[in-house]
């Protein structure tokens, strides 16, 4: 079964992530093997294999406990699919990812020289507002052109069924990259249950070759599987260590 222990290993990050705009595709598992960190397989749920594209906001960030100015408050915008680590009985539930948009240069940096991911700076923004019964939730970044995904839901969450597709996009509490054919980093990230909201109607407009690559662009003209917008919650992201033979 998967492993959610949390580790003793100091935090290296802390914040909130808030309404997660999470959209969800069936994909071909050899479109992903090239991306797979040596030491991990792929993860699937009832046969399907999976890549999520998710918006959402950090909010009131701290690295190593201290809030860097202008570096607290953010959108992010990430393309990511599922992986398992350890034997069959005693595995950890991970993710990879394929870009993680973010507005500032100074994320970008440290991510991609420190911890060898794939950071992109790109202008970000976001809309939360109420309309009469209605939460409507979006997050748009530029990249040649406006990228746009939205959704419009109940106001009110609800809990996540077990052992349901919700569940399973939502708790992979294990991060993996592939630092090279050789070295995989993994860390482990730590939040509670969350809780989604039903959702009535979605937009994505995304030009996906331009923003993730010609591997990629077959999502154009791709239906979600399914579309999820998460609460979200408190996070903590520990300090990351080396898979190696």
């Amino acid at each position: 079964m998967q492993q959610n222990i949390a580790t003793k290993k100091r935090t290296f990050l802390s914040a909130e992530w808030r309404k997660l705009i999470m959209v969800n595709y069936a994909v071909d598992p050899e479109v992903l093997k090239p991306y797979l960190p040596k030491h991990t397989e792929l993860d699937t749920w009832n046969g399907t294999c999976y890549v999520s594209l998710v918006g959402f906001m950090f909010i009131d960030t701290k690295m190593m406990g201290i809030r860097i100015p202008l570096h607290v408050n953010f959108e992010e915008i990430n393309l990511r699919f599922y992986v398992r680590h350890g034997d069959k009985e005693n595995y950890k539930r991970g993710v990879v990812f394929i870009k993680e948009i973010v507005p500032r240069p100074a994320l970008t940096m440290v991510a991609n020289l420190l911890y060898k991911e794939n950071y992109e700076t790109l202008p970000t923004w976001h809309t939360w507002q109420e309309e009469g019964d209605d939460l409507v939730v979006e997050y748009k970044w530029m990249k040649e052109q406006l990228n746009i995904i939205k959704t419009i839901t109940d106001k009110t969450p609800i809990d996540i069924t077990p052992d349901s597709e919700e569940e399973f996009i939502t708790e992979h509490f294990w991060g993996y990259t592939k630092v090279n054919d050789e070295v995989t980093s993994e860390y482990e990230v730590a939040h509670p249950r969350w809780q989604i909201y039903p959702v009535k109607d979605y937009e994505v407009n995304v030009n996906f070759a331009k923003v993730y690559g010609n591997d990629f662009s077959f999502l154009q003209e791709a239906k979600p599987i399914s579309v999820y917008l998460a609460e979200g919650s408190e996070i903590i992201v520990k300090q990351g260590s080396k898979i190696k033979n």
